[in-house]
């Protein structure tokens, strides 16, 4: 019980305080609309890119969790299209705020392909986008999901060549609508889960994970490092995340 009071609930309440430290708009009139894309206008990248981005959510939920959403852009095609759930309404949108950035601040890189890869992956992405099954009124459903992260969750389970997965604050990224037991969503290793309130994975993207009620500790062996509830992965910087951020401006 103390070790799951120390691994699981005390980096909830540090990540509080430090929230309530950072500070930050917690409403939509208060973002920044000054602060620009990094992103290059579509028109002068005629490459195909798919880019999946994550943020931190604002009031309590942002103690705990991140946004995330994905941006595409199709050989040649002249705009960005960014596709994000929202919890009002009909919850896909298409391109409510600028591509990269989520109130006021520059999204974290998730996934980063341009080019003939990108090309080749972007129908399976939007195929994912129309078939998503909790694109109804009333389907958002912010604990356990499916919620935003659950959609990009989705998506990223069509394209596995990605070798991605959402940071482990992404809460609602395991939901499912049934207990699971397979291939992780990157198919590099196995996972078990039950409707994304308790599971395990194991894999060489994913790391070891335990989710508890959303709440995911673990280790990531590919760049070393610590899952911890409401930080994420605190750790060896991610080399291909940094590369992809880069690559953004």
């Amino acid at each position: 019980m103390l070790s799951f009071l120390i691994i699981f609930l005390l980096p909830v309440f540090v990540g509080a305080g430090v929230l309530a430290y950072r500070g930050g708009p917690t409403r939509w009139s208060d973002w920044d609309r000054t602060v620009m894309s990094h992103l290059p206008p579509a028109a002068q990248h005629p490459d195909a890119r798919i880019l999946v981005m994550s943020g931190r959510t604002r009031g309590w939920k942002g103690v705990v969790a991140v946004h995330s959403w994905v941006v595409v852009k199709g050989e040649n095609e002249r705009a960005w299209r960014r596709y994000d759930v929202a919890g009002w309404g009909s919850p896909v949108r298409l391109n409510w705020w600028p591509p990269d950035l989520w109130f006021g601040e520059y999204g974290q890189v998730v996934v980063d392909i341009s080019g003939p890869r990108a090309k080749a992956l972007i129908p399976r992405v939007d195929a994912a986008i129309r078939g998503y099954q909790y694109s109804h009124e009333g389907d958002y459903r912010i604990w356990p999901g499916p919620n935003s992260n659950t959609f990009i969750a989705t998506i990223l389970r069509t394209i596995p060549e990605a070798e991605a997965q959402l940071p482990s604050n992404a809460i609602g990224r395991d939901f499912r609508p049934w207990p699971y037991a397979g291939l992780t969503g990157s198919r590099t290793g196995i996972e078990a889960s039950l409707w994304g309130l308790l599971g395990i994975k194991i894999g060489w993207v994913e790391g070891v994970e335990l989710n508890v009620l959303g709440l995911v500790a673990g280790l990531d062996l590919r760049d070393p490092g610590i899952k911890l509830p409401a930080f994420g992965r605190i750790g060896w910087p991610q080399t291909t995340a940094t590369a992809a951020t880069q690559g953004a401006r």
